[in-house]
């Protein structure tokens, strides 16, 4: 008898790519079916005790009676959930995190539960590098202006000028797949790449980057990109103490995750010329709410946390929790597992 799979994709990570990838590292032999949860239509939020996950409990307890196995990117993995799916044996979250998964939960539950790191690493790298760059040169502005018909030629006087890459110190706070990446670009582009990350190993950096503490690379660099986790030391590590050290007219980025910033902070180091350029995918509150001052001050390029999102991301995401499940199916050791002492014994 086949195992039963359920491939619970939404409309970035297709289910029907979900569903060709898991039958090829299966060679074919899992019964899967399939779902397509809301997101990104539906905003993904809190479903139960879980976050940032798509989908109701009452839709995943139907589609998950008899199946052994879900491919998800979204969908919840709750207490109610696992209490009724018994023949749940193993979730695969084609995410950097399983942060949609009550882990504690499934652990007690004896569910196996996987993630995807570095799925996205390339995509956000590459995103990085055009906010920087067009916070940089004051795209985000002129682009505005001119699509409302305002052509406007003083932004060739020197107060207004931009800032190019090669020559200029560049700081980037965070040195794991996506801020390496980043800093293998620059450094080809000619920038001065400094790094603050405590975990960095040195030979990782050498001909690429110089490490620093985070107030040299403050003090030291023009454009600052954030890279780093959100832990309780670096929720709201930059504030207007730590902009006031950067060069006057400097640029700032963040891809990586809106608790690391004090926005209002970089909204005043804009209007005062502290900064004068901002570029951010992430923010404080997503989507950012009407009157928000991120809207109106001048010098910022925003997208909508779109830096992770390629078609080459969602085909990756697919392939490595299919994998995944190709490992367990043949009784190999699973390659990403948050909880691997499920499969001890």
């Amino acid at each position: 008898m086949s195992t039963k799979v359920l491939a619970a994709g939404d409309h970035f990570v297709l289910p029907h790519l979900l569903v060709d990838e898991v039958k090829q590292a299966t060679d074919g032999a899992v019964d899967v079916t399939e779902i397509k949860l809301p997101w990104p239509h539906t905003p993904f939020g809190k479903v139960a005790e879980v976050i940032e996950a798509s989908g109701t409990e009452d839709e995943l307890i139907e589609a998950l009676q008899g199946v052994e196995v879900c491919v998800t990117q979204l969908a919840p993995l709750t207490e109610r959930i696992l209490a009724n799916c018994p023949d749940l044996k193993l979730m695969c979250i084609s995410r950097g995190g399983p942060v949609n998964a009550n882990l504690e939960a499934a652990t007690k539950q004896g569910v196996a539960v996987c993630y995807a790191p570095g799925r996205n690493a390339v995509a956000t790298a590459e995103h990085t590098l055009t906010l920087l760059l067009a916070a940089a040169r004051g795209v985000g502005d002129t682009h505005v202006e001119m699509r409302n018909g305002t052509w406007r030629g003083d932004y060739y006087d020197y107060d207004n000028c931009g800032i190019e890459i090669e020559g200029a110190t560049v700081g980037l706070i965070g040195y794991g797949a996506i801020g390496s990446r980043v800093a293998k670009v620059l450094s080809a582009m000619g920038a001065e790449v400094l790094v603050c990350d405590p975990y960095v190993k040195p030979e990782l950096v050498e001909g690429i980057a110089e490490p620093v503490s985070l107030d040299e690379l403050l003090i030291r660099s023009r454009i600052v990109s954030l890279h780093a986790r959100v832990t309780e030391e670096t929720t709201g590590m930059i504030g207007a103490e730590q902009l006031a050290k950067m060069p006057r007219g400097s640029v700032l980025v963040n891809c990586a995750r809106g608790a690391l910033l004090d926005y209002d902070a970089v909204c005043d180091a804009l209007d005062s010329g502290q900064l004068s350029g901002a570029g951010f995918d992430v923010f404080p509150e997503e989507p950012v709410p009407a009157g928000s001052r991120l809207l109106t001050t001048p010098g910022i390029v925003m997208t909508p946390h779109i830096a992770g999102g390629s078609q080459e991301v969602a085909h990756k995401a697919a392939r490595i929790v299919a994998g995944e499940v190709g490992r367990y199916l043949r009784g190999e050791p699973l390659a990403h597992c948050a909880n691997p002492e499920v499969l001890e014994g």
